[in-house]
């Protein structure tokens, strides 16, 4: 049986919840997810949901999920798709999950007239570097990305 991918839904929270630690537990930054169950059902789900998830099943068993949000390109003109997070289970790894949730963020950027669809991959992530490299995608090894969080990001609002 294909791959398919649906939208996920207020009763898929837990399971995308549980994605999230297994992404977490991957890339070796489980010990750094704050994001209760709640914040997750909350995020996807709640009055004004401002990030989205789709479930990659095989044979009807939920095996992977992509989690994105729009984004927006002044240089381009248009909003764009960055996918937060995409995780596939191991035991379904070359079953297609993968580019299935991809393809499906692809034709939703096509279908809305949307400018790119963008994500970031850890350096020493080889496998997900070569997946991403074989479907066309390209690094953006000029850019450094910057983060603020904590204190830092206290300490700037109340400048």
């Amino acid at each position: 049986m294909p791959v398919t991918v649906r939208p996920a839904k207020p009763a898929d929270a837990a399971l995308i919840h549980q994605f999230i630690l297994d992404l977490a537990d991957y890339e070796k930054l489980l010990d750094t997810v704050e994001a209760s169950q709640a914040d997750t059902e909350a995020a996807l789900f709640g009055a004004q949901p401002r990030a989205f998830a789709d479930i990659a099943e095989l044979d009807g068993e939920p095996v992977g999920f992509a989690l994105w949000f729009y984004n927006y390109s002044t240089f381009v003109g248009r909003h764009g798709i960055y996918l937060e997070d995409l995780f596939v289970r191991p035991a379904a790894r070359g079953a297609g999950a993968g580019k299935a949730l991809l393809a499906n963020l692809a034709k939703r950027c096509v279908d809305e007239g949307l400018g790119r669809l963008e994500w970031s991959v850890l350096d020493w992530n080889a496998p997900s570097i070569a997946f991403y490299d074989s479907l066309g995608a390209s690094s953006m090894d000029e850019w450094i990305i910057r983060r603020m969080t904590g204190e830092a990001l206290r300490k700037l609002a109340e400048a």
